[in-house]
């Protein structure tokens, strides 16, 4: 069991999360995965002898629709164009701590799709949740990278031809 000791905004956007758990911490590591509330969390430094870590997570979004086909469950979620922007059809998204694979976006909607089936359902947090609710998002780290490298001048030191 661990405590929330700090919430700020972190300087590349989203949100750290200082958190106090002795018992997780016995073998951590940078980049480490921790669970906070069903949320998975990337641990961005540590402090053993305080017990202490920070996660970061990139945005949120609002599910605004939850639709069941067969055994499967779509999922809508709405978010700001600041974290759309890094969202892909057939790319990753982490949602309230579980990477799933993105269906669809729609730009005119701030909106993307999912869909969760069987399996999944019964092994994560996101069935439970209701239209309306919040739910934390980490996007894929390559539509950063492509994003640094072209604001660096990358794009610049390569021949097309």
């Amino acid at each position: 069991m661990g405590k929330v000791k700090q919430v700020g905004n972190a300087q590349n956007g989203g949100f750290d999360l200082k958190i106090g758990a002795k018992t997780v911490l016995e073998d951590v590591k940078l980049g480490d995965s921790i669970a906070v509330n069903g949320t998975c969390l990337t641990v961005t430094e540590f402090d053993a002898t305080l017990s202490e870590f920070t996660g970061h997570v990139d945005g949120v979004g609002e599910i605004v629709s939850l639709n069941r086909e067969d055994d499967s469950l779509w999922v809508k979620v709405k978010t700001s164009p600041e974290i759309l922007k890094y969202i892909v059809p057939k790319g990753y998204i982490t949602v309230d701590g579980t990477s799933l694979t993105v269906v669809d976006v729609l730009d005119d909607e701030s909106c993307f799709t999912f869909m969760l089936v069987a399996y999944t359902q019964q092994n994560v947090v996101i069935p439970l949740k209701k239209v309306g609710q919040k739910v934390n998002l980490e996007v894929d780290i390559l539509g950063k990278y492509v994003e640094r490298l072209l604001n660096n001048g990358f794009s610049d030191s390569v021949k097309l031809s």
